[in-house]
């Protein structure tokens, strides 16, 4: 297998597929050896970043696609981030993973591909996919060692099919899709593709990530735009757009949704009512509150702890 996980995290192994829990269960991960050199691996995270080891002295192609969620990657010191339905196609040296999620939140794959081990030419499985790995390398990998497509619906009909097989036929489907996307990558001209890296240089990122632990680490007070640019002593513009670009979200929105996923767990794991759970966020009106959560979580508070309390 191209990643390497401690045996301790294995929690199910078959002839098809190895399952990694990582994190106490933050973070799933289910590879498939598809072909030799060629390795399938879905993603499941809520945890905001994880770090994973990979064979030493290999050369890889990888192609990630996001299905839900937001995931950061960075280039030469400048980050990008991929949203429902783009990809990245990223040549790779290093012998770590760390990968950082900005919401603790995704659903995604992973299509890594060891040039030294996959065969030149896969023709070999189907004859008329006449597709060589190492020229995809060079065609999207070679000037800059990443290449960023926006989602797009023929990316949509290619890869979410892949989130839906029956068990039955896995192992010979996952071939045929794993060709499929290949074939559909050797056709793209990148010459007429706006794929639109947006980089984030560095600063921003830095700037962007200092004001989200600020505002995790003090959830029960509210804050203006105004108040945190004179506190980190930006301009407003820059704080809000160093933000966006790096969780997908405004200030607002990401503080309201992270409040109501604490009191998602407050409502399963504590017994304080809803109106003192309302009061830890700063919220002194019920029906306030209750709106907020709704619009988040899609059912009321007490709807939530009603099908979800657990023992503690």
């Amino acid at each position: 297998m191209i990643i390497k996980l401690h045996e301790k995290d294995l929690v199910s192994q078959t002839e098809d597929n190895s399952v990694y829990y990582r994190n106490n269960g933050e973070v799933v991960l289910t590879s498939y050896e598809v072909f030799p050199g060629i390795q399938l691996v879905y993603e499941d995270i809520h945890s905001q970043e994880f770090e994973i080891k990979r064979e030493v002295n290999t050369t890889l192609i990888e192609i990630s696609h996001c299905r839900e969620g937001r995931i950061e990657g960075n280039v030469k010191n400048e980050f990008y981030y991929l949203s429902p339905g783009d990809i990245s196609i990223k040549l790779k040296k290093d012998t770590e993973n760390k990968a950082f999620f900005p919401s603790s939140h995704y659903h995604g794959l992973s299509l890594l591909i060891d040039i030294e081990r996959t065969p030149d030419c896969l023709s070999c499985f189907l004859k008329d996919v006449n597709v060589k790995p190492v020229m995809l390398m060079d065609k999207f990998c070679k000037k800059d060692s990443l290449f960023v497509m926006r989602a797009k619906p023929e990316l949509e009909h290619v890869f979410l099919e892949l989130y839906s097989v029956p068990e039955s036929i896995r192992r010979g489907y996952f071939k045929v899709k794993v060709l499929e996307i290949l074939l559909f990558l050797s056709g793209i001209d990148i010459n007429e593709v706006d794929f639109a890296q947006r980089c984030v240089p560095n600063s921003q990122v830095i700037l962007a990530k200092k004001v989200c632990q600020y505002l995790t680490e003090n959830m029960e007070q509210r804050f203006t735009i105004e108040e945190l640019s004179v506190l980190f002593k930006v301009s407003q513009t820059l704080l809000k757009s160093s933000f966006k670009s790096v969780y997908g979200t405004s200030v607002y929105s990401f503080v309201r949704k992270q409040k109501m996923l604490e009191a998602c767990l407050m409502l399963k794991r504590t017994d304080k009512t809803i109106m003192e759970i309302a009061g830890d966020f700063g919220y002194d009106n019920g029906s306030k509150f209750a709106k907020a959560f709704r619009e988040v979580v899609k059912v009321s508070p007490a709807e939530y702890r009603k099908h979800e309390k657990v023992d503690t």
